[in-house]
C-alpha cells in the first residue's frame, strides 16, 4: 500500500511563504499527474495545482502567480512553494498522486494570519 506523507505547513503571517513536500512511501509506477488539493474549514476540497508526468502545470485561479508546484520523478517527490500567503490560503493541504487510482495524504495544516 502507498502512503504519501505531506510535510512543510505551519502558520505563517500573511505575505509570507511557506514549502510543502510530499513523499511517497514507496516507488509509484504509471504516474499521471501530481498534485494539491486544499479544504477550508465548512468548504469542499478544491484543485489548487497539479504537474503531469511530461511536466505541465495547471493551477487554480486563486494561486497563480504565488504558489509553485515542482516534481522529482525519480523521488516520487512533489512540491509546493507557496509565497504572498493570503488569510484565505488558511486550509488542510493534501497531496495526490494519479495512477489508475488516486493516492491521497493525511493532509497538512497551513495557517495563514492576517
Amino acid at each position: 500500500q502507498v502512503q504519501l506523507v505531506e510535510s512543510g505547513g505551519g502558520l505563517v503571517q500573511a505575505g509570507g511563504s511557506l514549502r510543502l513536500s510530499c513523499a511517497a512511501s514507496r516507488r509509484i509506477f504509471n504516474i499521471n499527474a501530481m498534485g494539491w488539493y486544499r479544504q477550508a474549514p465548512g468548504k469542499q476540497r478544491e484543485f489548487v495545482a497539479t504537474i503531469t508526468s511530461g511536466g505541465s502545470t495547471n493551477y487554480a485561479d486563486s494561486v497563480k502567480g504565488r504558489f509553485t508546484i515542482s516534481r522529482d520523478s525519480a523521488k516520487n517527490t512533489v512540491d509546493l512553494q507557496m509565497n504572498s500567503l493570503k488569510p484565505e490560503d488558511t486550509a488542510v493541504y493534501y497531496c495526490s498522486v494519479t495512477t489508475f487510482i488516486a493516492y491521497w495524504g493525511q493532509g497538512t495544516q497551513v495557517t495563514v494570519s492576517s
